[in-house]
């Protein structure tokens, strides 16, 4: 069949593989400081999870990094895959796709906000009582996570529980979709600033038991307008 010579070009993250975007996402999160020298990576079912992929395809991009050099890998005890001490910048050309990304990603986030915020202030006037609970426990969950693929999971897991504790279904399906867009340019964070975001979330949950609709969506405007300072666009920036 003839090739669709109208529709539009394949740009940014669109172009790359599955195998491609694991590369760029862990060699962006090195080279931007989100993962440290030596910090050792969660196992690949986890990593797998979080990106989005299966693990035959993190195992692959691992092993392809450690060839590039920007990550080890050691055995005994405290083997695994790890960041290398002297991982070099500018190795992995994939990189350059999320880089020009940038303006897609800025307007997600603003996309999200208009709708998140719109949305917490109706569940909280909407929630039961379950819903309340649900919310505490993913954010106790979110407190015990041992690693940033963990809570990635439930981070999503929280978000989405946010909006179906009393909006419309339809609404709740266009929401779904573009956090889904946003998250495939989600890296890796340590897990301090990860634990800051939950203090946010717990903040929100209390918004929403108490009945404060006003008070919700102040709290969502703040925890994703964050996003354009503390994801890759903001980072880049100032690096």
């Amino acid at each position: 069949m003839a090739a669709d010579l109208a529709s539009p070009a394949l740009t940014g993250i669109r172009r790359l593989s599955a195998l491609d975007t694991v590369r760029a996402r862990i060699a962006l999160a090195i080279e931007l400081g989100l993962l440290a020298p030596g910090e050792r990576l969660p196992p690949n079912g986890e990593i797998a999870s979080a990106l989005g992929v299966g693990d035959i395809t993190v195992r692959r991009a691992l092993v392809s990094l450690c060839e590039d050099g920007v990550l080890v890998r050691r055995r005994g005890r405290t083997g695994g895959t790890h960041v290398a001490l002297d991982a070099p910048a500018g190795r992995v050309g994939e990189v350059g796709a999320y880089r020009e990304s940038s303006a897609e990603v800025r307007d997600l986030i603003d996309h999200r906000l208009v709708i998140e915020a719109g949305l917490a202030q109706l569940v909280a006037l909407r929630r039961s009582d379950e819903d309340v609970e649900k919310l505490r426990d993913l954010v106790r969950r979110m407190d015990a996570a041992t690693g940033w693929a963990e809570f990635h999971d439930l981070d999503a897991e929280f978000h989405l529980a946010v909006a179906a504790s009393g909006a419309p279904a339809a609404a709740v399906q266009h929401y779904s979709g573009v956090l889904h867009e946003l998250y495939r340019f989600y890296l890796p964070y340590r897990l301090s600033a990860l634990r800051a975001s939950n203090r946010e979330h717990e903040v929100l949950v209390r918004a929403i038991a108490a009945r404060d609709p006003d008070e919700a969506a102040r709290v969502t405007r703040a925890h994703v307008g964050e996003l354009h300072r503390t994801m890759f666009v903001g980072l880049s920036d100032r690096s």
